[in-house]
């Protein structure tokens, strides 16, 4: 007797569902079948699309282990966080790009490998671990200029793409930025076209990139506008209480401040503070516009934050993007990929 094969909502009692069964249950050779579950660019759409519906609905996993053996690929890429782990999760834009992290690489197929690189004693285990062929390539932020981590994963042979620029690597890698020097120009602007003309900046820490192009974006626009922006910076180091205390000393050297650019939301909350406490009323005596636009952080401000937009996801997963293409064999050459930032307009300005 021949018994009919089992349906596709059925459950294995005895055996896992194999590549055959999917193939059958797809209407595809097994060759294709094959070729569809690695992603082969050269397997039509419908085909593929047959192939992945019965893969799940068998509930069929591939032996990753033999898989590996044919691919030499792992199927898991590394998160690599240059930054100190208190630092990191203490700062929601970062908790952010983790997140992003995950969902961009789970929608890719990749399982995603976080590693907290903290301090110089991190690098060379961090180094060892991504030349172990733990991983198939790795997304790497390391916003700090002086990190010799960038420089060093350069060497490796394995597939790296950056998030912001890449210490001080300027040529010959993958790095998608987004504009923070334009960022600033468009806050700075925003502030001037509310008819702020003594505006000043709370900087975030000039030994990482992000925070130095913001920064001259600042002072160029001042200057472009007729003003000048001497005396009106303090530097903070992108946490709430740094926030709070530059504001601070710029109230006492300059009260008659009318505006503040803040290089980030969560500094920025820290300057709502210390304006409360010096009687200074956002948005009636000063307008206050953050960097980032966190959406649990800025909506929730008292007042609601102006900020600049910038989005993770779209960072992270142009990031995915470009590292598949690498993976993939593509010819990519290295460059630096510059996303684009907008002005989320609330109350506070």
């Amino acid at each position: 007797m021949v018994e009919s094969a089992p349906s596709r909502k059925g459950k294995y009692v005895d055996d896992r569902p194999t590549l055959e069964d999917v193939a059958a249950f797809a209407g595809v050779s097994r060759s294709t079948a094959s070729r569809a579950l690695n992603g082969d660019a050269n397997v039509s759409s419908r085909a593929k699309d047959a192939v992945l519906a019965a893969a799940r609905d068998l509930g069929y996993s591939p032996n990753q282990a033999a898989r590996s053996l044919v691919t030499r690929r792992t199927g898991a890429v590394a998160v690599v966080l240059s930054e100190p782990e208190d630092v990191l999760l203490g700062d929601p834009y970062r908790n952010a790009v983790m997140r992003a992290g995950y969902r961009a690489l789970a929608d890719s197929g990749s399982q995603m490998v976080l590693l907290f690189n903290d301090g110089p004693d991190d690098h060379a285990r961090t180094i060892r671990f991504l030349e172990g062929g733990h991983v198939d390539g790795a997304l790497v932020f390391a916003p700090h200029r002086a990190d010799p981590l960038p420089r060093a994963l350069r060497l490796l042979r394995l597939p790296i793409v950056f998030g912001g620029q890449a210490g001080d690597l300027t040529r010959g890698v993958h790095v998608v930025d987004f504009d923070n020097q334009d960022g600033a120009r468009l806050a700075v602007q925003h502030l001037l076209d509310r008819g702020r003309r003594r505006i000043a900046t709370v900087a975030g820490p000039q030994d990482q990139t992000a925070a130095v192009h913001r920064l001259w974006g600042w002072q160029r626009t001042l200057i472009d506008a007729g003003l000048d922006p001497a005396g009106l910076s303090e530097e903070g180091d992108f946490t709430l209480d740094g926030g709070r205390r530059a504001m601070e000393r710029l109230l006492a050297r300059e009260p008659e401040v009318d505006g503040v650019f803040v290089a980030s939301d969560l500094m920025a909350a820290g300057a709502l503070r210390a304006l409360g406490a010096a009687g200074r009323r956002v948005p009636a005596d000063i307008s206050v516009i953050g960097f980032d636009d966190h959406p649990m952080l800025a909506p929730t401000m008292e007042p609601p934050l102006t900020t600049v937009h910038q989005s993770p996801a779209d960072q992270v997963g142009e990031m995915v993007r470009q590292l598949n293409a690498l993976l993939a064999g593509e010819a990519l050459p290295p460059r630096r990929t510059v996303l684009p930032v907008s002005v989320k307009v609330r109350e506070s300005a």
